[in-house]
């Protein structure tokens, strides 16, 4: 999760030879007709075409992983496909490993080109350069990407959900701003870990305090003794250590929970993603190292009944997928995404849908409401942020929560919103 630069499956749907046979079969009920025959709400017969997208995200790989976006998307298909498609539009997701490297990436988007898939949904990548060129020059649109690549807030066809990486280090910074005299941030020795400190400085400096000692590490590393040691050493006293490295913040905070005790109060922190509910209970809960930890998020807690629609599908229609944790930012960014992309596609109401229908709707004003998951979404040039590095963030607000009794809660109620934050960046 770290960074900041850098076959479809068989139509179900029925023959014109079947469907006229059912429409003249004797007695058949309007029901029968409508689920026995294949015949879609929406479009006269059943006549309305696919809609096709794609999700990408890294699968088994030695950084970060998210096969929960890719599965929470399958499991989205089937649930609108089940009711009759999205405005009688079966709903085609192809899927992608993106493998966590440049030549994964550009893979994925040439794969999405030519399988003519009318927009990117709820993805993640750290290697923008290699996926927009080639979403751009066929003109497809990348809705709701995790937002770790500069390009997901540059380009002219990316439509986020999610302030990125940008807002989580900047409301991660004004969070430990209230609370910790200083800060030490463990982040990856990569170039797209550069950009880190940065961000997490303009929330910590709107906050009052200085700037983070910066501690660079390995992202793939087994082991991060040394860099514990010398972030631990390095927060005083009432001070936080926080750490951003993908799947490997766990194995920090192996690292770290082993270091001598000194007598010193000192709290740790990250961002959701790198820290979640389940990686809490696997290392002991409110026994364990996180209890009292502060992190940073987009949404609101898992708990919240907002997700209630997202949990209900997982439970019918994810079949016992255990990619999909109902938890993970991944699955909860590729939800959101997909729900832009319904509400896109009921507002185009066409019998053929398009790439260039979808951003032209999106650039149209089209507002999204997401049912309290985040402030409702429109990706006019009004509503964006504009700062520089970010121009296309239109949603600038993240939430603050602390581990209490094993528990992630809310530490304050409601949306943090640090765009004028993000401003202070270059």
């Amino acid at each position: 999760m770290t960074g900041w630069r850098r076959s479809p499956s068989p139509r179900p749907f029925q023959s014109g030879a079947k469907r006229a046979l059912c429409m003249t079969a004797a007695g058949a009920s309007l029901l029968s007709l409508l689920t026995g025959c294949g015949i879609l709400p929406g479009g006269p017969g059943g006549s309305r075409e696919p809609v096709t997208v794609m999700t990408w995200a890294p699968v088994g790989t030695n950084a970060t992983n998210l096969p929960g976006m890719p599965a929470m998307a399958k499991a989205y298909a089937r649930w609108v496909n089940a009711s009759g498609g999205i405005d009688g539009h079966e709903l085609r997701v192809l899927t992608c490993n993106e493998r966590n490297d440049t030549a994964g990436a550009a893979e994925c988007a040439r794969r999405a080109v030519k399988e003519k898939a009318v927009a990117v949904v709820g993805s993640y990548s750290q290697h923008g350069r290699e996926f927009m060129a080639p979403l751009e020059a066929a003109s497809i649109p990348y809705l709701g990407g995790y937002g770790v690549t500069e390009e997901e807030f540059t380009s002219f066809l990316s439509y986020p959900v999610n302030g990125g990486q940008a807002t989580l280090l900047a409301g991660n910074g004004l969070q430990l701003a209230r609370n910790c005299d200083k800060t030490a941030l463990v982040r990856p020795d990569t170039i797209t870990g550069d950009d880190l400190p940065e961000l997490l400085n303009s929330g910590l400096s709107k906050g009052g305090r200085g700037p983070a000692t910066d501690i660079r590490a390995a992202e793939d590393a087994t082991d991060y003794t040394n860099p514990s040691g010398r972030a631990r050493e390095s927060a005083e006293d009432d001070g936080c250590v926080t750490a951003v490295l993908g799947d490997r913040t766990e194995t920090f905070f192996d690292s770290y929970r082993r270091l001598p005790e000194d007598g010193r109060d000192i709290r740790v922190s990250s961002v959701l993603g790198s820290v979640g509910q389940p990686l809490i209970n696997r290392t002991g809960g409110k026994d364990g190292p996180f209890e009292g930890a502060y992190l940073t998020g987009w949404y609101p807690v898992a708990s919240d009944p907002a997700w209630k629609p997202m949990l209900d599908v997982i439970d019918k229609y994810a079949f016992g997928d255990n990619d999909i944790d109902p938890t993970d930012p991944g699955a909860q960014t590729t939800w959101i995404a997909y729900t832009a992309l319904k509400a896109v596609i009921e507002t185009i109401n066409s019998e053929t849908v398009t790439s260039g229908k979808i951003a032209d709707t999106l650039d149209r004003g089209l507002r999204v409401d997401t049912g309290g998951l985040t402030p409702p979404l429109r990706w006019r040039y009004e509503d964006m942020l504009g700062t520089p590095g970010f121009p296309r963030i239109v949603n600038g607000n993240v939430t603050f929560q602390v581990v209490r009794d094993g528990r992630l809660v809310a530490e304050k109620k409601g949306f943090v919103n640090v765009g004028q934050t993000l401003g202070g960046t270059h």
